[in-house]
């Protein structure tokens, strides 16, 4: 069986099986980008500048990671935890039992970020925020990072 014609920014394990979408090299579909800025129409943004300040001001801030492990791995803001996307309706109750603590999510490009942030909205946490610009915001602000690796 042939390989399909190579796709920019898709990564696949076999003729027809997506295995990870690298969110900063692809285009967006139409119907994704709606979907995040409807959530955006809903939810509060902050800059990688106010989430630094946020953090530094010890108020309990909790700066959420929401992307992919494979991607938490290879490197994510310093002090921040990991609740992927796909999980953080599940955990995140247990993580931030205080629905009043300050909460900032990010992901690699802040389309994920804005869709758990609404979310999280809706199961009652007041003060949660998606961090714009995601992951590529913080590294190119140089801002301090960690791996796991």
């Amino acid at each position: 069986m042939e390989s399909p014609p190579s796709r920019t920014g898709l990564l696949t394990t076999g003729p027809s099986d997506l295995d990870y979408v690298r969110e900063d090299n692809m285009k967006h579909s139409e119907g994704f980008l709606k979907l995040v800025n409807d959530a955006k129409s809903r939810i509060r943004e902050v800059s990688v500048d106010e989430t630094r300040q946020r953090l530094q001001s010890d108020n309990g801030v909790r700066l959420i990671d929401v992307r992919e492990d494979n991607e938490w791995e290879a490197g994510h803001a310093a002090g921040s935890s990991h609740l992927g996307k796909g999980i953080i309706e599940r955990d995140i109750e247990v993580a931030v039992p205080d629905k009043a603590t300050e909460v900032i999510l990010y992901c690699g490009g802040g389309y994920r970020s804005a869709l758990a942030a609404d979310v999280l909205q809706q199961m009652g946490y007041r003060n949660v925020f998606s961090m714009a610009g995601g992951w590529k915001a913080w590294k190119d602000s140089d801002a301090p990072v960690e791996n796991n690796k």
